[in-house]
């Protein structure tokens, strides 16, 4: 036997860019977005804050090319540990069902 009742849902239609304001969404998949997030804790000069950015894939892109050419100008002279750029950040890749 099932017993139902209606309930209200709140459901993410679309997330806007924080950078450009542009949707996120394509039509028929959802939002696409990436984000950048940080929550600091006991003894961090910014303890208790907590930040959220929601990136278009353009500006997500934008930022991480950015980090990554700080992180081939602070290796720049290390000899031990070269740096591979197009890799820098990638978690997966051609992961389509599962989400990490």
């Amino acid at each position: 036997m099932e017993i139902k009742s209606q309930a209200l849902v709140d459901v993410v239609e679309d997330v806007i860019c924080d950078v450009c304001r542009s949707g996120t969404g394509i039509p028929g998949y959802g939002p696409q977005y990436g984000k950048l997030e940080a929550q600091w804790g006991y003894g961090s000069p910014h303890d208790g804050q907590h930040y959220r950015v929601h990136l278009c894939e353009p500006c997500f892109f934008r930022v991480l090319s950015g980090l990554r050419r700080e992180r081939m100008v602070n290796g720049m002279f290390d000899d031990d540990q070269p740096f591979a750029s197009e890799d820098f950040g990638l978690v997966s890749k051609d992961n389509y069902w599962e989400k990490n």
